[in-house]
């Protein structure tokens, strides 16, 4: 029964903290970011947050940077709008998933169009 509150709290926290991203006015965290991935611990009070950027993995990580400068902010944002009794401790990690997925897309791509190429001539 833990288990379900607290997957259902962990997806809660991703909608909200991704809303509160979009929000934030730090240079740094701008740009296509994108919550990859959230680990939320059985007693609620860590939580690792996985932060992938389209811009590529050094944007990520400059991005984790300025989350991690904003951690109050977000905090007591997140505590106004989920109002739970224990706000979890946030680890912000710079992900590479996006770009990845994007560099293997484009080569699907490329492979796709040199299969039509080859079947015209």
């Amino acid at each position: 029964m833990g288990s379900y509150r607290a997957s259902r709290t962990e997806e809660d926290m991703k909608r909200e903290l991704s809303d509160i991203m979009r929000s934030l006015k730090d240079p740094r965290v701008s740009g296509l970011l994108s919550i990859v991935k959230m680990e939320l611990s059985r007693d609620m009070s860590h939580c690792k947050v996985y932060i992938s950027a389209m811009e590529g993995f050094d944007a990520a990580k400059n991005a984790v940077k300025g989350l991690d400068s904003a951690s109050g902010f977000i905090k007591r944002e997140l505590n106004a709008r989920m109002k739970l009794r224990k706000l979890p401790e946030f680890k912000f990690i710079a992900d590479d998933s996006i770009a990845h997925s994007a560099g293997i897309s484009r080569m699907l791509e490329d492979l796709k169009q040199a299969v039509d190429a080859d079947g015209e001539g």
